[in-house]
């Protein structure tokens, strides 16, 4: 019995996690138009996704009705061709379908409208399968409007020549005696919208005479009100907008309360793009206790006009879903402005110098926040004298350039990351001219002279003069680091959201993995707390669920991204940093949502217990092995000397290629054979260059891979071949006696400055005999040396150069 209620349970709860049928395809929408009953289709394009806002109560409507002829869908316009119509026109929209065809529009999240409609038309349904009614098709008004304007386009199009605007060109049109107004070609719909939030003031503080007093309040905290209407709500819109507040004891003395008298609705923005505007609302309105807003914010809208807990003045909705469920209550056909486009931040390096950041670090900070820059990095630190030499080595040989050194060295000083849109000049007209008799009689209130130190003679501060210098710079303070993020079990859901907070904090996802972690490795990753009395409630957690892991990149990434999780517990980031990730999404001390190593070790060692051996570009990214960093440029060159011996095997290689074929033609003769004797046999892989002059015997060009000319461009005389040869052995000699030892897989031949080949003929008979199929006569490599020793100083005198 037992079993079967779960497996009841189970399927209900599966029922209703599949509410919506997901039909992405042409062929899936066919397959639903061709079954019986009343579909109420979401339509929706990729960019935006479906409306979630009327969800709750479709479930809810859903559950009420119990009817089988009732479905809902969401179909993806993008991919479906009998939708194309709608891509650009359908945020949001609901077509009403039954056996096939469409028999009712709704246009925005208007959910009473919605609900309604849905009653009525599986009412009509159920008529017309009995046989007592006839389905009525109509034809959606708003694509009708569009195809009326599309032929007038192309009337138009047949009838004017010269025709100054197109479609793209956006228009302004009558239609059925209305002006309409007719954008370009990707609906103006497609824009990002700015985020809203709706607010109500409530009747006890309208019947107060506190509107004004309350608009006043929010618009100094630099909200924009886009629209307000008075109205008194209905028993039935009043249990509508709190339905989720039905459980409450309170719930009927809410809907009397609500519906006693009018209230005031407010839509509102912050900003260029609305971006945590509900957030920020919630924050002023304060707790929904009123007793508790006036212990914890007094300052609080709440604290200042509420009375009890339900009666507490104002309202704010809770999430974006919220917002967007109770704009389209109140005002279906409001449509929200487009957000402006953001603005290209712009980032530069301040340093506080020693002198100013111990007497007025704090009157500093504030000045810069007042200015309204966002500081997205921040680090104290005591430069060496090395360190500050080498941040102002272009002004080494300066007369001041000693005194800076010694400053910059004296004491803890702050760098700071600043970010605005103007940042670069921006922050170099607060600080002021560098002269300080300048500074001082020109810009006063300039930073470095309204905080010049008495008796010195260098200014308190710096600042980038480009955008390249300051990218440089902050190079310089803040190297690109990387550190593990782990968004918990408890806030997978909400990964998203973190993810995107986590690019808007400027790092770089190098490396990302979803994965459920046994009880071993979560008791490896976190053996630093095993003697925390909260170990083993840690661990049992981490191994409860999906875990996403994720290798963040960014200068001084371990501090910043600490900075933006903010404290441990949520409850204390909710009051000292109300913008973190755990203010945002914590439950508790053990369910705060997201974790972070807490130095570079810790770094280090966790992306090595997740990860494995992990590589990087030297701006964050993550690359597979070296040979794509190399091609990337990411990689260090490889030390002058390493080079320098490269580059000989690879001459010494090609040089072998080109000589062998001419070896093997002119084994007969005489004068060829010490040339032959002193190449190696050794087959190896070199690059084909362009062929060298004779003129060309300098010792740069001995290192690489163009020293030898190739065959075809040899000479047939022999006296010329001879000569050929003579000089390749001399820059060779040369080559040996200035260059590293050679690699153990070459053998290197005894080094001596002058020397004369024929101090070592017995080596070299020996290393002819592994290089060459066959033995050469020993008394072949004597020939012509007093001819070599004499080229041989030559050669010496030249190479040197």
């Amino acid at each position: 019995m037992a079993d079967k209620k779960k497996a009841s349970n189970m399927a209900r709860r599966k029922q209703e996690i599949q509410l919506q049928q997901e039909i992405e395809t042409q062929e899936e929408w066919e397959d639903i138009m061709s079954k019986e009953g009343l579909y109420v289709v979401d339509v929706y394009q990729e960019w935006c996704g479906p409306c979630t806002g009327l969800v709750a109560n479709l479930k809810r409507l859903k559950n009420e009705l119990g009817d089988d002829l009732l479905h809902f869908a969401i179909a993806k316009a993008d991919t479906i061709d009998a939708l194309e119509k709608y891509r650009g026109r359908c945020e949001p929209c609901f077509l009403f379908y039954a056996g096939g065809v469409l028999v009712a529009v709704i246009r925005g999240a208007n959910s009473p409208m919605v609900m309604r409609t849905v009653t009525e038309q599986l009412q009509q349904e159920h008529k017309v399968i009995d046989g007592t009614a006839e389905r009525k098709e109509i034809k959606d008004p708003y694509i009708s409007m569009v195809d009326t304007m599309d032929d007038m386009d192309e009337d138009e199009e047949e009838t004017e020549e010269g025709r100054p605007a197109s479609k793209k060109d956006g228009k302004q049109m009558r239609f059925k005696g209305e002006l309409v107004n007719f954008g370009d070609e990707n609906d103006r719909s497609q824009e990002a919208k700015k985020e809203v939030t709706v607010a109500i003031i409530k009747p006890d503080a309208v019947q107060a005479g506190k509107v004004d007093e309350i608009l006043a309040e929010i618009k100094t905290q630099g909200i924009e009100i886009l629209k307000q209407e008075e109205r008194v709500m209905t028993e039935e819109e009043a249990t509508n907008m709190y339905t989720h507040l039905q459980e409450e004891e309170f719930f009927k003395d809410l809907i009397t309360f609500m519906t006693s008298g009018p209230s005031h609705i407010l839509v509102l923005t912050k900003g260029r793009t609305g971006e945590n505007i509900i957030n920020n609302f919630r924050d002023l309105l304060g707790p929904t206790s009123v007793e508790e807003a006036k212990e914890k914010q007094p300052e609080s809208l709440r604290a200042k006009h509420g009375q009890e807990t339900y009666m507490n003045a104002l309202h704010g909705s809770s999430s974006e879903d919220q917002a967007m469920r109770e704009l389209g209550f109140f005002f279906p056909d409001y449509v929200i402005p487009a957000a402006e486009g953001k603005p290209k931040l712009q980032r530069t390096l301040a340093l506080i110098r020693p002198d100013a950041f111990k007497l007025h670090k704090e009157e500093v900070i504030q000045m810069i926040n007042e200015a309204g820059f966002k500081i997205a990095l921040q680090k104290e630190m005591l430069l060496t004298k090395e360190m500050a030499e080498d941040f102002y080595k272009e002004h080494k040989g300066q007369e001041y350039f000693d005194e800076l050194v010694t400053r910059m060295s004296s004491g803890p000083l702050m760098a700071l990351g600043l970010a605005r849109e103007d940042a670069v000049e921006g922050w170099r007209g607060m600080l002021g001219p560098k002269e300080l008799d300048k500074a001082k009689e020109e810009a006063p209130d300039s930073l470095r002279a309204k905080f010049a130190v008495d008796d010195v003679m260098i200014n308190q501060f710096h600042g980038s003069d480009s955008e390249d210098s300051a990218q440089k710079e902050l190079e310089f303070f803040f190297p690109v680091q990387q550190t593990m993020a782990v968004i918990k079990p408890d806030a997978l859901g909400t990964k998203d959201e973190i993810i995107e907070k986590v690019h808007e904090a400027g790092f770089k996802i190098a490396a990302r993995k979803e994965t459920t972690l046994s009880m071993e490795i979560a008791k490896e990753f976190y053996s630093d707390h095993k003697d925390k009395d909260y170990y083993n409630d840690l661990v049992e957690h981490m191994a409860s669920g999906p875990t996403m892991f994720m290798v963040l990149s960014r200068e001084d990434a371990v501090d910043g991204w600490r900075s933006l999780i903010g404290p441990t517990d949520p409850e204390k980031a909710k009051e000292d940093s109300p913008e973190s990730l755990r203010a945002l999404y914590g439950g508790d001390i053990l369910k705060n949502a997201v974790h972070g190593s807490s130095n570079t070790e810790r770094a280090k060692d966790h992306i090595q217990k997740i990860f494995g051996d992990l590589k990087f570009t030297c701006d964050g990214w993550l690359v597979k092995d070296e040979q794509e960093m190399q091609e990337q440029g990411d990689l260090e060159e490889p030390p002058k000397q390493e080079q320098a011996e490269e580059q000989e095997q690879e001459a010494e290689a090609a040089k072998t290629e080109e000589e062998k074929p001419q070896e093997e033609e002119q084994k007969s003769t005489e004068e060829a054979k010490p040339s032959e004797e002193e190449t190696p046999k050794e087959e190896e892989k070199a690059p084909e260059e362009p062929p060298k002059t004779e003129e060309e015997p300098k010792q740069e060009e001995a290192k690489t891979e163009e020293e030898s000319p190739k065959e075809e461009e040899k000479s047939e005389e022999a006296p010329k071949e001879e000569e050929k040869k003579e000089e390749e052995k001399k820059e060779e000699e040369v080559k040996q006696e200035e260059e590293a030892p050679k690699p153990a897989e070459e053998e290197a031949k005894p080094e001596g400055e002058g020397e004369a080949k024929t101090e070592e003929p017995e080596q070299q008979k020996t290393e002819e005999q592994t290089k060459t199929e066959e033995p050469t006569p020993e008394e072949t490599k004597t020939e012509g040396e007093d001819e070599k020793k004499e080229e041989e100083t030559k050669t010496e005198g030249e190479g040197a150069a």
